[in-house]
């Protein structure tokens, strides 16, 4: 263990002009300026050509997060900055088509200094990953993995703890991540790996715990479950606001999958907070019929983020678990969440779609529940799941238009006993409830929301 005690001054810690690619430090009372090392740049006719692996592994704390500082594989010690004791998490990019770095690379290393004082450290392995031929890539997986494998043992032998080392790796960085034993992953890459054994891609027993985010899975993502918690955005499938047709280019191909970091990144800013439901499947959450976190209590259901500490001893227990969210297409990505109970009396039986708005002064937002047709009859009592883009703290006025699809023959009548609306996550907010709404189909009806225990 080094014996140097550091000392920053804040006027030294601001990086000028000629100080932007150069670590400004006092170490033993002398000034000293050194590059920074960076992350591996290259373009696309080092792709073209072809690279060959090589591992750098670049080391960010709270006191250097504008400069990295590559620390020795067989020494990890040697590097002054680099505290075995504090937690280290390390950070694993994917496919490399063009040669660039990933544009999240900076703000994962900075938002991950905010959750604690860690060493973070980006797994640099773009001369590597960078090829055009992606099954190069590939198989440089195995020999990164192992490469990295021997770096974290050697940390073990000099003091480091194994439980406080967190992997992250993105795309194919995830399969890397899982050869070598890791926690947090976020959408593993489908080619190559599909029909993989567990023993040839990420699996839960490649780590004391794994957890996963899918946001592609019918392109570049890997279908199933393949840690001991699985996160499904939007089913896991294609995200809002990103594009149907190959004539959108180059991003119709990516955003799905780049979706998964940029939700993590969201998560850990804390901007967000994006609940999982367990569920046996996106349907089964649409229909509103997974909204309970019985299996969890005393904590809430899990929350997409760095910690999971307060579900992790749940999650061993149960095995391995699937939970499902949808988002919006934009930052903050959390939907206002309500669960609808219905008591339906009407006369003939119907079936239709819902669509409910809230008012908030001049504000609305919609929730359309059409994802399948709702049973409407005497006496039936139906759930639903309502998803709002914008959230309206005050409610003040609720309309709802139950859609048949009729245009022809009478309009009938609908009768509602009872319409009552939870807020999912948000317990602080009161339940809102209304009896005795009697609507025609197709056509919209508005009410005042009143308490629950109140019939007036």
């Amino acid at each position: 263990m080094w014996g140097w005690i550091w000392a920053f001054s804040p006027a030294l810690l601001l990086l000028t002009d000629s100080c932007n690619h150069l670590l400004c430090s006092w170490w033993g009372g002398w000034r000293r300026d050194e590059p920074c090392d960076n992350f591996t740049d290259l373009n696309l006719s080092h792709c073209l050509m072809g690279t060959s692996l090589y591992v750098r592994l670049l080391l960010y704390t709270r006191s250097n997060l504008d400069c990295g500082r590559e620390v020795d594989h067989h020494h990890p010690s040697s590097q002054p900055l680099f505290n075995l004791s504090r937690p280290t998490a390390f950070v694993i990019h994917g496919y490399r088509p063009t040669g660039a770095p990933p544009i999240w690379i900076d703000h994962v290393v900075r938002l991950l200094a905010e959750q604690d004082d860690m060493n973070v450290i980006v797994v640099d392995w773009n001369k590597g990953a960078a090829n055009l031929n992606y099954f190069t890539a590939v198989t440089y997986t195995r020999e990164a993995a192992h490469n990295l494998t021997g770096f974290i043992m050697t940390m073990e032998e000099e003091g480091a703890s194994l439980s406080s080392v967190h992997l992250l790796g993105v795309s194919l960085g995830a399969h890397l991540a899982g050869f070598v034993g890791r926690d947090k992953i976020s959408d593993p890459v489908g080619p190559m790996f599909t029909s993989a054994t567990p023993d040839q891609r990420l699996d839960p027993s490649d780590a004391m715990f794994v957890d996963v985010l899918h946001t592609d899975m019918n392109s570049f993502g890997l279908r199933g479950a393949h840690g001991h918690i699985d996160f499904y955005a939007n089913g896991g499938a294609d995200q809002p606001g990103c594009p149907k047709t190959i004539f959108a280019g180059k991003s119709y191909f990516v955003c799905d999958h780049q979706r998964s970091m940029f939700l993590y990144l969201c998560a850990l800013n804390r901007t967000c907070r994006l609940t999982g439901y367990p569920c046996s499947s996106y349907s089964d959450f649409l229909d509103g019929r997974c909204l309970q976190c019985e299996a969890f209590k005393p904590s809430p259901c899990p929350v997409l983020g760095y910690d999971v500490g307060q579900w992790r001893d749940t999650l061993l227990r149960l095995g391995q678990t699937k939970v499902f969210f949808s988002t919006t297409a934009t930052l903050p990505y959390r939907k206002l969440s309500y669960r609808v109970d219905m008591v339906t009396w009407n006369q003939y039986l119907r079936w239709g779609v819902v669509y409910i708005r809230l008012h908030s002064g001049r504000d609305v937002t919609e929730a359309r529940i059409d994802h399948k047709l709702y049973r409407l009859e005497q006496y039936t009592s139906t759930r639903l799941l309502a998803q709002f883009d914008e959230d309206l703290p005050q409610v003040q006025k609720i309309s709802l238009r139950i859609n048949t699809g009729n245009v022809i023959g009478p309009r009938y009548k609908i009768r509602l006993l009872r319409i009552r609306f939870t807020p999912l996550g948000r317990p602080e907010r009161p339940l809102m409830c209304r009896f005795d709404v009697i609507m025609e189909e197709n056509m919209e009806v508005a009410f005042r929301p009143l308490s629950c225990d109140s019939r007036l």
